[in-house]
């Protein structure tokens, strides 16, 4: 049985183009931006920039909060179903 096509117009429309997910991406790009100026990260190496206080448990952008982890290490953290991190150690 084929699976019908994904309608990624609707999934931007509901999900990828709200304004609270457009604001959190806006926030996750400046972060990245802030550390590739820094010359801790480069475009395609394969890191994340990770916040040490996640986003969702009120950190912030401050460069203190900011480290650099591997992709794999970054987005293994068991999350809600929101997408928030259940527990940041």
């Amino acid at each position: 049985m084929a699976k019908a096509p994904r309608n990624y117009k609707k999934e931007y429309e509901n999900y990828d183009g709200t304004e609270v997910v457009k604001k959190r991406r806006a926030i996750r790009n400046a972060a990245r931006a802030k550390m590739m100026k820094a010359g801790k990260v480069h475009k395609g190496d394969g890191l994340d920039v990770d916040h040490a206080k996640a986003l969702s448990k009120g950190g912030t952008n401050t460069p203190g909060n900011l480290r650099v982890k591997a992709a794999s290490a970054n987005r293994s953290y068991a999350r809600n179903k929101d997408g928030s991190i259940k527990s940041n150690k």
